[in-house]
């Protein structure tokens, strides 16, 4: 289970764990398993714990005034989970987070987190990589939601993470890209027609 937490570490940093560095990581992470539509994290909580998702899909997002959902991130194998502003803040979510398929996740604290920095290099040099990857990951979504049409947003989340469009449903999809799950059906059909 925690061989994928492992190598993922030594791949972001560009760093090898030796066995003690695995030791402080597998006690400074617990392991959780939720089922299918189970919450990891509920709106007004606070999130004490990021994840790292070993197996299983999740989303993040909020629910407006009018209860329509609206997904800001979506979470698969190998990827991260969690509010980080409430997370790095310690202040409750506006998030709801749940398992959209059975998942398992290994979870960290910030404290943990913080202090495994000081001691693992390569797990420093991870959460580096990570926050840098955030960040344009963070520009380039704020972008295309202001810049690009409907029909270029889809065409990027294709290009870009077609994993999303074999794991999650459509109208989850659709939320995701700010858009009507009919707007999203008519552009499918398109780029379907478009193709032939």
């Amino acid at each position: 289970m925690y061989e994928a937490l492992y190598h993922y570490i030594e791949n972001y940093s560009s760093l090898t764990l030796n066995n003690d560095d695995r030791a402080l990581i597998r006690d400074s992470f617990k392991h959780k398993r939720l089922r299918k539509k189970q919450y990891y994290l509920q709106e007004g909580d606070v999130n004490k714990y990021i994840g790292f998702v070993i197996k299983g899909a999740l989303r993040m997002y909020s629910v407006d005034s009018k209860g329509h959902e609206h997904i800001v991130r979506f979470s698969l194998e190998n990827w991260w989970v969690g509010d980080y502003e409430s997370y790095m803040m310690l202040t409750p979510s506006k998030f709801n987070i749940d398992a959209v398929e059975d998942a398992e996740l290994l979870m960290i604290s910030n404290t943990q987190s913080e202090e495994l920095q000081g001691k693992v290099p390569a797990f420093a040099g991870m959460i580096r990589e990570l926050d840098k990857r955030a960040n344009i990951a963070t520009q380039n979504r704020v972008h295309a939601a202001i810049s690009l049409t409907a029909e270029e947003r889809y065409q990027q989340l294709q290009e870009t993470y077609p994993g999303f469009l074999q794991r999650f449903p459509q109208n989850m999809i659709a939320s995701y890209l700010g858009i009507s799950p009919e707007t999203l059906s008519r552009i499918r059909k398109s780029s379907v027609v478009g193709k032939k």
